[in-house]
């Protein structure tokens, strides 16, 4: 019998994007963005784009996606600026509201959920 191995590379673009379709759009980003140019171009395709979830619902309340701060830097420094003009929806939670929304301009936004804000934050946020 013949063993071979094949790495992500050498995958066809539509096998890659059915794998990364089972995955949260957030960790295909995270992971995978900066890589090389072709997983760059396929993971920044509008169906990992267009509509960023940062929350989860679990035991009766939301949580952060964005477990900690060296995740939070990445995507408010890099992954959000070189993806921001394709972002149509955002999903927020409190602890990372300022963060994201700071990161970059999104001329293309026209829905924004936030979870877990307190009145007095929202208005300080938007005032």
């Amino acid at each position: 019998m013949f063993n071979s191995c094949i790495g992500l590379n050498d995958l066809p673009d539509e096998i890659l994007m059915i794998i990364f379709k089972k995955l949260n759009s957030l960790d295909v980003l995270y992971s995978f963005q900066a890589v090389n140019q072709r997983l760059n171009k396929i993971i920044q395709d509008p169906i990992f784009t267009s509509h960023l979830t940062f929350v989860k619902w679990l035991s009766h309340n939301f949580i952060d996606l964005i477990c900690c701060d060296m995740m939070l830097n990445r995507f408010c420094l890099q992954i959000l600026p070189s993806i921001h003009h394709k972002i149509q929806w955002l999903d927020l939670e409190s602890s990372s509201i300022k963060y994201v929304l700071h990161a970059a301009d999104y001329p293309n936004l026209h829905t924004l959920g936030l979870y877990n804000i307190n009145e007095e934050s929202a208005r300080c946020l938007f005032t």
